[in-house]
């Protein structure tokens, strides 16, 4: 516990450093670096030996701030959550030395690492408070840091309104959770974390109304469908290495809030689980089918943030309700596949973002129709985004596979053996996780045949260059960790062992056998992958000892070959968007209609903005505002009624007070 209180005070100082030194950017960008390299390394260390060691670390201080004490618990599940948040915040420093490099204006690079480092020892934080005051107002910190990292290009116009979605929405998810933590506190007569296990015995109505309250706020965070409106516009408005930490590991801090709130109402775990399954399959299959219309690659990847979310909230919910009935294999399955995916997500979705920050710092843009041709510009980045796209398509031998197996095998065993009815839910999800993986396999291809194949779309494009050093590394080592993952998948598996003990008591049971199926599985991944090793030795040795021709390329009968007979992204996803998708979720097309057999103009255009932001969230906002207009009245300007204002609300706390300490009220 020394370590961590270690760690969050080398964040924050370090930090506060930087900011003081903003006049002075390469040695602000050197403290912030270190500072989060130093105090992330350290919370890795700490998170590893309860993972390893199967051990709780505590802490509790006295503070004057009412209704709680500083309050820390490192327990294995708080410690699975802090390992991805750290590994990723260090390669994530790293990349920020070289995409930082000769920033303009230079003066705003030391306040970026200062709330890049709040962000990350808030995220901490909130991970391992045990106290509902110290919880919430980590979890403020977390949200005002994130917000001014998402306006760090705040002159562009979209970056603002992706900034004020975010904060506005937070901010919505917040009050829900106010009232989550107001009302457990007062039913349990305390706000420690410890107090709430006395929330069991509620009537359901009442556990209930928590339960929906605590999904809600902590599902605006995690992005969970339909609260998810803040998340694709303030992932592409982010800096890349925030981009990557807000998709890795930011919104796995909601999920962590859900599965904390679980363990305090384990009656209601059917409904939850069933809830959580439908709100998971749904949300996904949404997000990779909004994925596959968007230009902006970074949009694109923001949108199949929304989609993975979903796969762990659909392991998640078949993990509780399988629990609730005594399934305990099943119950694991679904839970270990889980945990495993938001691992497996935090590696290939931070390995994509940083790639699309290398494509987006060497030709500045993020639109795919603009781009073409980088993998011969750009050979190494190239490689990465294509190794985490073959992960995050769940394609062997890579991480992502595996934690998805689990999810299926859950899912199947489960709508077996329950039967019935109910039974058809698991089942049909099967059928819509088999969806997802095909629509995500036509979206990342998409995107790396668009973006790196074919010839140059813009002159950007044609002078692009290859990342540097600094922002290669933390991308190499990515995607490393996703193929030994899929090599040797009952080694992730088996540090999960204490979190899943923690979730679902007994389930050291099925570990075993799970762990030797793994093994199996890990060893056809590895002969996969010397296979694909001997193919391309072969290919390479054709190439060197065979006569090359070389020629034109077919052009479908065009005498002259240009990028404009290339394939567009929309063209690329035209028969899904045609045959898969609902005419709800497609793009809106804009067209110019053709006024001659032989038309001199014509125009094509299309856009892919979000059905739910737009069709839902903006107008209730916008009616909310229309009404609260009329309070206008209110806003005299007069420092007189201002005074009189406080002095009302004073009295009517008064007499509250007194009324209450009488036992009126």
């Amino acid at each position: 516990m020394n370590m961590l209180l270690l760690a969050l005070s080398l964040l924050v100082g370090t930090g506060l450093l930087a900011l003081l030194c903003a006049r002075r950017p390469k040695l602000s960008g050197v403290l912030g670096a270190s500072g989060l390299v130093g105090g992330a390394f350290l919370g890795l260390l700490a998170a590893l030996s309860v993972l390893l060691g199967a051990k709780t670390l505590s802490l509790s201080w006295t503070w004057q701030v009412p209704a709680g004490h500083f309050a820390l618990n490192l327990d294995p599940l708080a410690a699975f959550f802090v390992l991805p948040i750290c590994l990723l915040a260090i390669l994530a420093a790293v990349y920020a030395t070289g995409y930082l490099k000769d920033h303009s204006p230079a003066g705003a690079v030391g306040p970026h690492w200062f709330f890049l480092n709040l962000m990350v020892a808030t995220m901490i934080l909130v991970v391992v408070a045990a106290n509902a005051v110290l919880f919430l107002m980590a979890w403020e910190g977390m949200t005002l840091s994130s917000f001014f990292l998402v306006a760090f290009e705040h002159r562009q116009k979209e970056v603002r309104e992706a900034a004020w979605t975010y904060l506005v929405v937070a901010h919505l998810g917040l009050m829900l959770l106010l009232a989550f933590f107001l009302s457990a506190g007062g039913l349990c007569g305390g706000f420690d974390f410890a107090d709430f296990r006395s929330l069991e015995p509620l009537p359901t109505l009442t556990a209930a109304l928590l339960l929906v309250a605590g999904i809600g706020g902590f599902g605006v965070k995690a992005g969970l469908f339909p609260l998810h409106v803040w998340l694709p516009d303030a992932h592409p408005a982010a800096p890349s290495h925030v981009s990557a930490l807000m998709s890795g590991v930011l919104v796995k801090v909601g999920i962590y809030g859900i599965l904390r709130i679980c363990g305090f109402l384990p009656a209601l775990l059917p409904q939850a689980g069933i809830a959580l399954m439908a709100l998971g399959g749904v949300g996904a299959l949404y997000g990779i089918a909004m994925a596959n219309f968007q230009r902006d690659i970074k949009r694109a990847l923001a949108y199949s943030t929304i989609e993975n979310v979903g796969i762990v909230f659909l392991g998640l919910g078949l993990g509780l309700y399988a629990k609730a009935q005594g399934q305990t294999l099943l119950a694991f399955l679904g839970l270990a596949g889980a945990l495993l995916h938001i691992w497996n997500h935090a590696l290939f979705k931070g390995l994509l973002f940083l790639g699309a920050g290398s494509v987006l710092h060497a030709t500045s843009t993020r639109d795919m129709d603009r781009l073409g041709g980088l993998l011969k510009k750009m050979p190494w980045t190239g490689a990465m985004v294509i190794g985490g796209s073959l992960a995050i398509s769940a394609l062997p031998p890579f991480n992502g596979l595996v934690s998805e197996w689990l999810i299926y095998l859950g899912l199947l065993g489960n709508g077996i053996q329950t039967g019935g009815f109910i039974g058809l839910l698991p089942l049909l999800m099967v059928g819509i996780l088999g969806l997802i993986g095909a629509l995500a396999v036509v979206a990342f291809t998409r995107l790396c045949g668009i973006v790196l194949l074919g010839a140059p779309r813009s002159e950007a494009a044609l002078h692009a260059h290859e990342a540097s050093a600094s922002m290669l590394g933390p991308m190499a080592i990515l995607l490393s960790l996703c193929l030994l993952i899929g090599l040797f998948p009952h080694r992730a598996v088996a540090l999960l062992a204490s979190p899943l003990e923690q979730l679902l008591p007994g389930s050291r049971e099925p570990l075993a056998d799970i762990l030797s199926r793994l093994s199996q599985f890990g060893r056809w991944n590895a002969l996969i992958w010397m296979s694909l090793g001997l193919f391309a030795a072969l290919l390479f040795w054709l190439r060197r000892h065979r006569p090359l021709r070389q020629g034109g390329t077919w052009g479908c009968g065009f005498a002259f070959l240009s990028s404009r007979i290339e394939y567009t992204g929309e063209g690329y996803a035209e028969l899904a968007q045609s045959h898969l998708v609902p005419p709800s979720l497609g793009p809106e097309v804009q067209r110019k209609p053709l006024r001659a057999i032989f038309p001199r103009v014509s125009r094509l255009a299309q856009q892919s903005p979000d059905p739910v932001l737009i069709r839902l969230f903006l107008p209730g906002v916008g009616k909310i505002a229309e009404r609260c207009v009329r309070l206008r009245w209110l806003q005299q300007g007069k420092l007189q009624v201002y005074l009189l204002y406080i002095f009302m609300a004073c009295a009517l706390l008064m007499v509250w007070s007194v009324l209450a300490g009488k036992g009126l009220l």
